[in-house]
């Protein structure tokens, strides 16, 4: 059995509004996969490759430190 693992930067003020976008069933598939592999959900796996973006991009405000 895999664990999930969950997103240590909870919002301060309860559930954070949501995220929508459209994707293929494809491109959903593969980014599924990349999550399950990496041990994640898929919303923990997108926040981990947006904040590792920002990260390499130096951007000069990081929301999670």
């Amino acid at each position: 059995m895999t664990t999930v693992k969950r997103d240590k930067n909870q919002s301060k003020s309860g559930k954070a509004p949501t995220f929508q976008m459209r994707i293929t069933p494809e491109l959903k598939a593969q980014f599924e996969e990349a999550a399950k592999d990496a041990g994640m959900s898929l919303g923990n796996w997108f926040k981990s490759l947006g904040r590792r973006e920002l990260k390499n991009r130096k951007y000069p405000r990081m929301l999670d430190e």
